[in-house]
């Protein structure tokens, strides 16, 4: 009996592991150099969509319950629109696979995968395992000099995604920032919790040197939603914990403090003195605003605003933003997007592709709180609600001032896809398996009877 029991454990975990393997695959180095675009863990996330799709024509059932079903595809429709409006069916088809992935399939695909809330445990590990990465890689870019040029020194932290992407790693770090801490709130083991306070505590360190103020403020804003919806008592104590932490490494050990309090205070002058960099970021915004009064319910098409830039962009904008550093030479990037996603969809999808995108982000948001609601005095899940609420507050938040785009996008992916199953499947189940159809491990139409269920 004894030998029997670890098998049920490792079948219900093993569907997680493909994604989790996409996560890892984002710790690999890439081409110095490289202009972007698809990577390695977008194939493997192409393949794992594909493994899904095949596990559930092997099983035959209803993949997803209607909820679920209309949740996910709710951006279809508006995608489908803009992508006939796209100034040429390469673009067009390019557009919506990319939307689709990020949005639609990978998302569906995690849901589905996810049988438990210990799976999803294993994918937030996951997640705080990548950070911790990242971290130690952009912490050795700063102590030694090799990272992304900033103000002419090489010293801005990066991982392994280079200067190209330079908000990867930060994207990373903040993702496995927040997971930690939903972790370490929970009502897990003591000892887990443990481990995952120390590593939020330490993530600090990389997602300061990333020198990200859009990250920053993402992060300060959800962690302390976070530490609300678990409790004033412990907010009160947790807080003090990280300020006295950041006094430490700040303060104490001078990690960079310098230009991070300069770094600080210029989140302060975006109105008054702006820098070239917040100076580009309005002139895209207000050209992608002049884009969407023309075409107010289609947009301008998918992949649309780099062709419609110059028309409503003033002369304040620049040529392109300087990157180098990190083991790539100078490169002058082209900018080919507004730097909020908010703004773009409106820009290339108008009202209709906005509405749909932002509706169902909204819907889960609902639906994640509501899951909150009931595990937060006595329920078990309640790590796993503040995880899946954080990542999605993250995002929402980090969305009005970043867009989709770099190697380190598929990882929003899975966000969405973990929100998704906790808003949509997890809270409405315990730690015994729920498949996303609603039925135990996922069982229903195929006439398999619980006792079967339990020692296949």
């Amino acid at each position: 009996m004894t030998l029997a029991l670890p098998v049920p454990r490792a079948r219900t975990l093993s569907p997680v592991l493909p994604v989790v393997a996409v996560v890892a695959l984002l710790g690999l180095p890439l081409n110095p150099g490289a202009e972007g675009g698809a990577g390695p863990a977008d194939a493997l996330s192409a393949l794992v969509v594909l493994f899904c799709a095949v596990r559930l024509l092997r099983q035959r059932h209803r993949p997803l319950s209607r909820t679920a079903a209309l949740v996910l595809g709710l951006p279809v429709a508006g995608l489908a629109l803009a992508a006939m409006g796209a100034s040429s069916p390469g673009a067009g088809l390019t557009g919506l696979g990319r939307y689709l992935q990020i949005f639609v399939l990978v998302p569906a695909a995690v849901v589905l995968l996810v049988r438990d809330r210990a799976g999803f445990r294993v994918l937030a590990w996951s997640f705080v395992g990548l950070a911790g990465w990242q971290g130690a890689v952009g912490v050795h870019q700063f102590v030694t000099g090799t990272g992304a040029s900033y103000q002419g020194e090489e010293i801005r932290a990066v991982g392994t995604f280079g200067p190209q992407d330079v908000m990867g790693m930060a994207t990373v770090v903040s993702f496995g920032l927040i997971c930690a801490v939903g972790l370490a709130l929970g009502r897990t083991s003591l000892r887990q919790r443990a481990i995952a306070a120390g590593f939020a505590l330490a993530l600090l360190v990389p997602l300061a040197l990333s020198f990200s103020r859009g990250a920053w403020i993402a992060t300060a804003l959800t962690c302390t939603i976070q530490l609300a919806l678990a409790g004033l008592r412990r907010a009160l104590k947790v807080g003090a914990v990280a300020v006295a932490a950041g006094v430490i490494l700040v303060g104490g050990f001078g990690v960079g403090s310098a230009m991070l309090q300069e770094r600080i205070s210029s989140i302060t002058q975006v109105a008054d003195a702006p820098d070239q960099s917040v100076t580009d970021r309005y002139t895209m915004w207000a050209a992608a605003i002049g884009m969407w009064r023309e075409q107010p319910l289609t947009g301008v098409g998918l992949k649309g605003f780099p062709e419609h830039r110059d028309a409503h962009a003033s002369l304040a904008l620049s040529s392109g933003s300087d990157t180098e550093g990190a083991g790539s030479g100078f490169v002058r990037q082209p900018l080919l997007s507004p730097h909020n996603m908010y703004l773009l969809v409106l820009a290339e999808q108008g009202l209709i592709g906005l509405l749909a995108l932002a509706g169902g982000w909204l819907a889960l948001l609902a639906c994640g709180l509501r899951g909150w609601f009931r595990v937060r005095r006595s329920g078990p899940g309640l790590d796993c609600a503040l995880v899946a609420c954080g990542l999605l507050v993250w995002q929402l938040v980090d969305f009005m001032y970043a867009d989709i785009g770099g190697p380190s996008t598929v990882l929003t992916a899975v966000v969405f896809g973990l929100v998704a199953w906790w808003a949509l499947v997890g809270a409405d189940t315990g730690d015994t398996g729920r498949g996303a159809d609603g039925s135990a491990d996922g069982s229903a139409g195929r006439g398999i009877s619980r006792e079967e269920t339990l020692t296949r």
